[in-house]
């Protein structure tokens, strides 16, 4: 079954968190689709994760690239999965895919000073409940380290 993981961005931008977290899942052998809301998001995510660490990068491609199911990390506007990801990150209140039952994981990330972050967070919530998917609430402890809140 397919978990939801909803990740609350307290203190920690999103450009911070996001590559730890695809750094987890592409050790964990899976592919990665990031889905955002706009495509100036996918020109800024992608070339954060050219250059968010001065000792390496992360492996990746948009949704413009001529073989997109190539890519390890694929970045697009889009609800679709051409490299066959096993995670899916939704960024910036994007919807649940129509096939969200075939991934192993999707993670929300959402910004906690965001009203309509928040609100748009406990829709998809609501509607992940609704469908029987296994979903759980991330929040940051005092340190920064990830603490499951239910």
């Amino acid at each position: 079954m397919t978990e939801i993981l909803f990740y609350h961005l307290q203190g920690q931008s999103l450009e911070q968190v996001l590559p730890g977290l695809i750094e987890r899942s592409l050790a964990r052998g899976w592919q990665v689709v990031v889905q955002t809301a706009s495509d100036e998001r996918v020109e800024a995510l992608d070339a954060h994760l050219w250059t968010y660490r001065e000792d390496g990068f992360l492996p990746h491609g948009t949704h413009r690239e001529a073989e997109p199911q190539a890519q390890p990390v694929l970045i697009t506007v889009h609800d679709h999965n051409p490299n066959a990801a096993q995670i899916r990150f939704l960024l910036d209140g994007t919807s649940l895919p129509a096939d969200a039952g075939t991934y192993q994981r999707i993670v929300i990330l959402f910004d906690g000073a965001d009203a309509d972050a928040v609100a748009q967070a406990r829709e998809r919530w609501s509607e992940a409940k609704g469908a029987g998917f296994d979903v759980t609430y991330w929040q940051p402890d005092e340190q920064g380290r990830w603490q499951r809140k239910s």
